[in-house]
């Protein structure tokens, strides 16, 4: 009986949000008494029939009932409605690393519920997708490189959050998240990653090479997508159209000559850039502490402010990214952030990630930073959404993943007629030259 409370105190207080510390069934209706009502079978069955009109299906994820009752013969119904959740509230967010900065961020985030909601899924289904591309891969349906973004949701959900559809994004190879992040599809995503007709870029640009309004996609060659992102930012700033450029590249790229190159005509042209450093910990498999004389990242940039940030937390990331895009639009000039994060998988599909890492390492992280579960138990022990809402949310996602990958597998491969199209924009079509002289191909801007 005392275990039989127990489970539905917990339960309860889960929901409502309140404190209940029930000993007997009468204390526990008692102190529930404006959530509960108890009521026997027959009763329950006469009143349902008295009923006209009926009452409406109940909003999905607003009810919930726990059919165990300590009394024979009767339940305990616990009826919700989002009337009941918390629309909004505050948290505490950790503090900044600061460079060159008098102050940063603040350190209180707020989140109304349909901010979490969207911030859950956008992870969420981000970390799916990733992992029916493990998957796909080890069943050698995807070949060729593939770099995988679990663990590190945060990151894109976190900067997504908080620029607008118009500023612009370019990364390094591990896209996949921020290419869902930019308004393409789980299925276009699957299917570029299976080579199909049906995929972002045809089937013909794989993991690496995905694009989207105002996303240049990934780059195969380690950081060369830095100065690239610096001509964007040139671009808004000859346009004067208010708009900025995130910049984002790897622990691993961080040593590349070509970086510095780039702060440094951004610092000279006060560039509306943001530029960010994934750090997760390991370069291919070489720790940070081993790559590099200084792994404060964020104070790489000497003359160009930095902060170093809690990329597991997408609150964090969201405020962080708020004050640097703020910053270069205020005409200041470029700004540095350092996203504090890890990666669940290897470098790549070929890395089993563990010969230089232990696995323990990897199950303290999952357990006490997974930023999905992090987000998640905030909203719950807040009252800003219930168990089951997150249960239906998770069934909906994994329904479009199997979609996706049953797409990404079934869609023809594109025709070889097509591919050399699309080599220009706006040209007529044209003849190109194929792997021998009398071998002529037609490409169609």
């Amino acid at each position: 009986m005392k275990a039989m409370l127990a489970l539905l105190s917990n339960a309860l207080c889960r929901i409502t949000g309140r404190t209940v510390g029930a000993q007997t069934v009468s204390e526990l209706l008692v102190d529930l008494s404006e959530y509960v009502s108890v009521s026997s079978p027959p009763a329950a069955a006469a009143a349902a029939a008295q009923r006209q009109p009926p009452d409406p299906p109940p909003v999905r994820g607003a009810e919930l009932v726990v059919e165990q009752s300590p009394q024979p013969g009767s339940r305990v119904v616990v009826s919700r409605s989002f009337a009941d959740f918390t629309p909004q509230a505050t948290f505490s967010i950790k503090k900044c690393d600061l460079h060159l900065l008098e102050e940063g961020p603040p350190l209180e985030a707020e989140l109304t519920r349909d901010q979490g909601l969207q911030y859950y899924r956008t992870m969420q289904t981000v970390r799916r997708m990733e992992l029916k591309a493990d998957q796909l891969y080890k069943q050698k349906i995807i070949r060729g490189f593939c770099h995988l973004y679990d663990g590190q949701e945060a990151c894109a959900a976190g900067i997504e959050a908080a620029i607008g559809p118009s500023d612009h994004l370019i990364t390094a190879y591990r896209a996949h998240g921020y290419t869902f992040t930019r308004g393409v599809s789980v299925r276009e995503i699957l299917a570029e990653l299976t080579g199909r007709k049906g995929g972002v870029a045809k089937g013909k640009g794989g993991s690496m090479h995905m694009y989207a309004p105002h996303f240049y996609g990934g780059n195969g060659i380690v950081g060369a997508q830095v100065p690239l992102g610096a001509g964007i930012a040139l671009a808004c700033q000859y346009q004067g159209n208010h708009q900025v450029c995130v910049t984002l590249y790897g622990d691993g790229a961080a040593n590349q000559g070509q970086i510095f190159e780039a702060y440094n005509m951004a610092a000279l042209w006060k560039l509306p850039c943001i530029f960010i450093c994934e750090n997760n910990k390991y370069g291919m498999g070489t720790s940070v502490e081993r790559a590099a004389a200084s792994t404060e990242y964020y104070k790489r940039g000497d003359y160009i402010p930095g902060r170093g940030v809690d990329g597991m937390d997408v609150l964090c990331v969201r405020e962080a990214t708020k004050f640097a895009a703020d910053h270069c639009r205020a005409g200041k000039g470029p700004i540095i952030m350092e996203l504090q994060t890890y990666r669940y998988h290897g470098h790549s599909m070929s890395d089993p990630g563990v010969s230089y890492r232990t696995r323990e390492e990897i199950q303290e992280v999952r357990t006490k930073s997974d930023p999905i579960s992090m987000l998640k138990e905030r909203m719950l022990s807040n009252n800003m959404a219930s168990a089951e809402e997150f249960k239906e949310l998770d069934v909906d996602i994994r329904k479009e993943v199997e979609e996706a990958a049953q797409f990404a597998t079934s869609d023809p491969e594109p025709p070889l007629d097509e591919l050399c199209n699309h080599i220009f924009s706006n040209n007529p079509p044209l003849e190109v030259r194929g792997t021998t002289p009398w071998s002529r191909l037609t490409s169609v801007s």
